[in-house]
């Protein structure tokens, strides 16, 4: 967290976003604590409210963006050819689509809270050839609901935010996980329902 602080006071608001845009895009950035602490900053007074909020939302979107981009122009070739770089390889790809097939549009909104699964969503979103307004609409809802929320516990928790953040992982991971499997739940009794009425 130091870290991050000193670069955030040397970079200030271009820093927060250059920085949210590289980790978005999957450079090895700890997308999270850099939202805290600059949350934490601001409570500390030493950055403004309006503009870091601002640049974080612009920068989680141009990241999130980006990735889509790459996915729907360069898809897996790119993964072929640069992937271990950034420590992106087939099978994490691989891991996302089946997320993707399974939790559908709305892995854009929550896949932010899965490590791992952030920095590919819109990639494989891109690689899907999802049109551009629906992941928009999706991914856009869920940075400004990811970005503004970090920097509110960055707000009201300061320091403390690196002894619990752990704990928040874990349980967002199962919170996302159950709402999984109760779409899926739905969605298969759906199917049983339109079944039985196209057999009568």
């Amino acid at each position: 967290m130091e870290n991050l602080q000193y670069l955030i006071t040397q970079w200030g608001y271009v820093g927060i976003f250059v920085l949210l845009v590289l980790g978005i895009v999957a450079f090895p950035i700890p997308d999270e604590s850099l939202l805290v602490t600059a949350g934490f900053l601001v409570h500390q007074g030493k950055l403004a409210i309006v503009p870091t909020v601002f640049t974080a939302i612009c920068g989680c979107l141009c990241g999130i963006t980006v990735s889509y981009i790459l996915g729907r122009t360069i898809g897996f070739s790119l993964i072929v050819k640069y992937g271990r770089i950034l420590n992106i390889t087939e099978e994490k790809i691989q891991r996302a689509h089946n997320w993707f097939e399974h939790a559908g549009k709305w892995l854009l909104v929550f896949g932010y809270y899965i490590p791992g699964i952030r920095h590919l969503s819109a990639f494989v979103a891109g690689t899907s050839k999802l049109e551009f307004p629906v992941f928009a609409m999706f991914a856009y809802s869920g940075g400004f609901i990811w970005s503004v929320g970090f920097l509110t516990a960055g707000y009201f928790l300061g320091e403390g935010w690196e002894r619990i953040s752990q704990e928040i992982h874990h349980y967002l991971v199962m919170i996302l996980e159950l709402m999984i499997a109760l779409l899926l739940l739905a969605l298969l009794i759906l199917r049983v329902k339109k079944r039985r009425s196209a057999g009568r």
